[in-house]
């Protein structure tokens, strides 16, 4: 007892006196304004932090709050090696998922400004000194655009888009760019493609397109392309470690890092080694009509409808008939059904391809998935294996879960109207940022599809993905060139399938109806009016859109 008595006694003063030293050191500090102020006795509460956004946050990954460097990325590639594919696809996964201002300078453009668009190939001839001369005179001009771009307040990143294919090319860029004092990370990023089948589907695709061979004869373009091509190979010379940080892509399936460091480059290496510029094809629809939809609720986890069911089997037999059948586009995009033989019996049938299903967690998009078919494929990959492949093997997302209304779950429009008439108006007025009580907002819902979004650029195979108004929303958006504030208002209706086929100037749309409107009571999802502006569906992407407008060089 004598022992714990003693002990008790001297913790005590010695808390004393550290609490006796403390007050003398605070009695003497006069630098921090707050203690000049504070006095308990009064109810002191200095104001909280507020993001701009309003009273319902938004996460700060989606803002572009989390990257603080600005970087300048200097694509470096022989022609049709997919530069300008990759440079847009950085950009736009930057700026939509991040909101990290990003803008491409593509010195073709400059180039096609200043020497008109149609030239010969030996335009691009090493030995031609005038053209040399009027390229490098392009390459500056967009140089000087990018530095007054990147002085800019609140831009991070800057693409050149451009051959760059030598080293004095790539060290002239470089010195600019410490010449001008720009604080900023540089890294190059080098495509190289040595596959002869994949350049002939990159020209035919792409580079024939171009404003360079618009209304060209195909075989001439091809023949014109093909020389300019061996015009910049003769003097190529690739990126080493003496160029300093860089990623090299090699046929969209090896890839070597050097010496890339900070948050934002390694988004971007990462986000890159998920990329190829083979062509895909994605399928987005929505659940079949559900037993809240039919009463007209948002939310819960219902099952489907008897109309709901009609569609999952209309669903199934499109998914066996047009997205299993093997195509192939020609240059026109007109669709060629591949056809093969039974090496058997000599039957002819149309060939299948490996297909991919994604739906949410949640009840109604699983129902509507039941009825396709999964039976066994063998097949064939690109790097030569031959793998027994589960056609449409169903993968259940937690990510494409339906955004979760909170507190208003289960609720309809007009319910949450009458119950919560301030949280009624606040998502009319902004409905991008406008986070239900206890639930999500759009902007909550792009953050956690951003791992799927990378998903769907690296999936080779076409992907049918079944899931919910809000976030196909948001996938739509992404891949169409959409600004995120118009994502809440875009059309996905229930019973259409929408096609979407992305590629080196944007992403070609095709809509198929498999359920009429007429032959099914009300869908249940018809929002307030003034929450669903008008807009045109029919273009590709918004046209005042920079990163999907940049030509190609």
């Amino acid at each position: 007892t004598i022992t714990i008595t003693i002990t008790i006694t001297m913790n005590h003063s010695h808390s004393a006196a550290i609490m006796t030293a403390a007050a003398g050191a605070a009695s003497t500090r006069t630098d921090t304004a707050s203690y000049d102020h504070y006095d308990p006795k009064e109810n002191y509460n200095p104001m909280p932090h507020k993001l701009s956004e309003g009273e319902n946050a938004t996460p700060l990954e989606v803002i572009g709050s989390t990257a603080t460097d600005k970087l300048v990325i200097v694509m470096v590639g022989l022609p049709a090696t997919g530069k300008t594919h990759i440079a847009k696809r950085i950009c736009r996964f930057l700026s939509f998922f991040h909101d990290i201002p990003s803008q491409i300078f593509n010195v073709g453009d400059y180039r096609r400004q200043l020497c008109g668009a149609q030239l010969p190939a030996d335009f691009y001839h090493p030995d031609n000194e005038d053209a040399m001369a009027a390229r490098q005179m392009a390459c500056d001009a967009a140089l000087q655009d990018m530095m007054e771009y990147l002085q800019q307040d609140g831009v991070r990143v800057a693409a050149l888009d451009a051959t760059n294919s030598t080293k004095r090319r790539r060290q002239h860029i470089l010195q600019t760019l410490r010449a001008a004092g720009i604080g900023c990370k540089k890294m190059f990023v080098e495509s190289i493609c040595d596959s002869q089948e994949l350049l002939e589907e990159n020209i035919k695709k792409v580079k024939l397109s171009t404003p360079d061979y618009r209304d060209m004869d195909p075989e001439q373009a091809m023949l014109d392309f093909k020389e300019r091509r061996s015009n910049y190979m003769s003097v190529y010379e690739p990126v080493d470690e003496t160029d300093g940080p860089h990623l090299k892509i090699i046929n969209s399936k090896q890839f070597i890092v050097n010496n890339i460091r900070g948050y934002l480059p390694l988004k971007v290496v990462h986000f890159v080694m998920n990329l190829h510029t083979l062509p895909r094809t994605f399928y987005l629809t929505r659940h079949g009509q559900s037993e809240y939809n039919v009463l007209g609720k948002i939310g819960g986890d219902s099952g489907l409808s008897p109309n709901g069911i009609k569609y999952a089997k209309r669903l199934a037999q499109f998914a066996k008939d047009h997205i299993a059948k093997a195509r192939q586009e020609d240059i026109d995009d007109k669709e060629v059904v591949v056809v093969q033989r039974d090496e058997t019996t000599g039957e002819i049938r149309k060939g299948e391809r490996p297909c991919r299903l994604w739906t949410s967690t949640m009840r109604r998009t699983k129902e509507t998935a039941q009825f396709i078919d999964h039976h066994m494929l063998n097949h064939e990959w690109d790097n030569g294996d031959n793998l027994e492949w589960v056609q449409f093997r169903p993968m259940a997302r937690r990510n494409l879960d339906e955004l979760y209304a909170g507190v208003c779950d289960g609720m309809t429009y007009k319910e949450i109207e009458k119950v919560f008439p301030d949280e009624f108006q606040r998502r009319q007025d902004d409905k991008l940022a406008y986070r239900y009580p206890r639930g999500e907002s759009y902007m909550d819902v792009t953050l956690r599809l951003e791992p799927l979004a990378q998903e769907l650029e690296r999936t080779r195979e076409p992907v049918l993905v079944v899931a919910h108004q809000g976030i196909l929303r948001i996938v739509y958006a992404y891949f169409m060139g959409l600004d995120r504030k118009e994502a809440p208002y875009v059309a996905i209706p229930l019973n259409n399938v929408i096609q979407l086929t992305p590629h080196a100037y944007g992403c070609h749309e095709k809509r198929f109806c498999l359920m009429h409107k007429d032959e099914m009571e009300n869908d249940g999802q018809d929002e307030p009016v003034t929450s669903m502006p008008e807009r045109k569906t029919s273009q590709e992407y918004s046209p005042n859109d920079p990163i999907m407008n940049a030509p190609s060089c």
